[in-house]
């Protein structure tokens, strides 16, 4: 499999040519903890990915075996500001340009490895799907130092897993292992440290049997409608849905189901 990658910084874009990309943080020294050069390198991968609507899938993860992101890099300079500092000087998209974003029309699959600690776990939170590793661990442990999961840790973790649990980590900044998360529901597949990315592979390829204008479609209905009703979400004329209605994959999708085979999303783009 041929594959087009770009190396700039502690930040690896990996294009296959099924357009699936892949993005991994490498800052092992300090368990892939994401500093400023990190985030706005990020934000660069993420716009460049929302504006190529030939991106299938996207795979957000850490290098190494230990970390999947650690949360803000606390030896650099960006933690010396005071938290109404931070405050005010949020990044709209969230932590790692990601856990806030609405923006990205593909789904995000977050291959946890390991570690994923205060905003590496937002990141986790900004992800459509999460793999994670049996030796993987989730935490928002900002109140143990004194500060606030901002970029969407606190409000998103009680929308995604039980209140009561949700509060129990909120409040106490524990560390809770993959199985405890999966039985929560934050996580839909635990796999063998080892067997971790295979595990992935199995989502990818199954994202990449729906058809692609019908995958982002959904997306941006679930990311763009959560204020509505369900009967208001269904009106709502969003561009990614208007696309997947007026598309000729519909068309390839019934007559491949009538003709017994798989359909070719390539033959209708």
């Amino acid at each position: 499999m041929t594959e087009n990658t770009e190396r700039i910084d502690e930040v690896r874009l990996t294009i296959d040519e099924r357009r699936v990309a892949t993005v991994t943080i490498d800052r092992q020294h300090v368990l892939n903890a994401v500093d400023g050069r990190t985030l706005a390198r990020l934000n660069e991968i993420w716009t460049q990915l929302e504006s190529d609507e030939s991106i299938r899938a996207v795979v957000i993860t850490g290098a190494g075996d230990r970390a999947f992101c650690a949360g803000a890099d606390m030896t650099a300079s960006s933690v010396e500001k005071t938290g109404v500092e931070y405050w005010a000087d949020y990044d709209p998209n969230g932590f790692g340009g990601l856990s806030l974003r609405s923006t990205l029309d593909v789904p995000v699959i977050a291959k946890v490895n390991g570690y994923a600690l205060g905003g590496g776990m937002e990141i986790v939170l900004g992800a459509d799907i999460v793999v994670a590793s049996e030796n993987a661990q989730f935490a928002l442990p900002e109140p143990r130092v004194g500060r606030l999961a901002l970029d969407g840790g606190i409000p998103k973790l009680v929308r995604r897993i039980p209140h009561t649990q949700a509060m129990g980590m909120l409040l106490t900044g524990r560390k809770a292992p993959a199985a405890e998360m999966a039985q929560f529901g934050l996580v839909n597949e635990i796999a063998p440290h080892d067997e971790l990315s295979d595990a992935v592979e199995r989502w990818v390829a199954q994202i990449l049997l729906c058809a692609p204008t019908s995958v982002r479609a959904v997306k941006q209905m679930v990311n763009r409608t959560a204020h509505l009703t369900a009967a208001e979400a269904r009106d709502a004329r969003l561009p990614a849905l208007m696309t997947s209605l007026a598309s000729s994959e519909q068309d390839e999708g019934v007559r491949a189901f009538q003709e017994k085979r798989l359909p070719s999303w390539a033959a209708t783009s």
